[in-house]
């Protein structure tokens, strides 16, 4: 029952503020056991660009398997699941 558990995180980590909802994000995906494929986005304009380019208001965005899972309380909802 060998299952990819890979999951692609975008977060916000600009200079002198890292997002914590990224950083909960990234946590829970280790503690569920997946590899993260950390995308960091460490400008303004680097974040502006994926919100507008994948139509969300908001970072962190985790994917797994190329869905769209959301952000952290998405995420949560998502890892609980029976």
């Amino acid at each position: 029952m060998a299952q990819d558990k890979t999951a692609t995180l975008y977060r916000m980590v600009l200079p002198g503020h890292v997002c914590p909802f990224g950083v909960r994000a990234k946590e829970m995906l280790e503690r569920a056991g997946y590899r993260v494929d950390d995308r960091i986005l460490d400008s303004r304009a680097a974040v502006d660009a994926f919100k507008a380019e994948q139509g969300v208001s908001t970072t962190p965005q985790v994917f797994i398997h190329g869905e769209r899972i959301g952000g952290s309380d998405a995420l949560e909802r998502y890892l609980s699941r029976p």
